[in-house]
């Protein structure tokens, strides 16, 4: 692994119990040559994720969306550094999302700068079909100890 910083503890959940429930995983992390971080997993909606006639609720794909280009930006941090906040969502849904079918969830960094940072992140699915997509800003919270971007 290429990353910066080991997140393997928070593989699975993100390390919050709302992404299990909601069916999301995180199992993949790294960064590219730009020391940009980006995260994969997997979206499998339960029933508690949708409406009752099975398509996903728009604020459901607004968490994991958020959470996967928070871990995506935190990928490509060091040390004590991480994200405190995020400051913009803007989420899009572009198809339906249906209860017990398997997408592919994706958070990359766009850009980092020394106090936010810029992400996107995508909900697919399986034929590789866009279902979702967000672009967010978030707050960095810089430790002060290690040289930074």
């Amino acid at each position: 692994m290429s990353g910066t910083k080991n997140m393997d503890r928070w593989l699975g959940n993100g390390g919050m119990a709302i992404i299990d429930a909601l069916g999301g995983s995180f199992e993949e992390y790294g960064v590219d040559g730009e020391d940009l971080g980006w995260v994969t997993g997997t979206f499998t909606p339960p029933q508690l994720a949708c409406n009752p006639h099975g398509s996903v609720q728009a604020g459901v794909h607004s968490v994991l969306l958020d959470a996967a280009m928070n871990f995506a930006i935190n990928s490509a941090l060091s040390g004590r550094d991480r994200t405190q906040a995020t400051i913009e969502i803007t989420t899009e849904l572009l198809r339906p999302a249906m209860q017990d079918t398997r997408y592919a969830l994706r958070g990359e960094v766009v850009r980092l700068t020394r106090q936010v940072a810029y992400a996107e992140a995508t909900i697919t699915s399986e034929e590789g079909k866009l279902v979702s997509r967000a672009t967010g800003t978030f707050l960095v919270h810089r430790d002060g100890s290690v040289t930074s971007n």
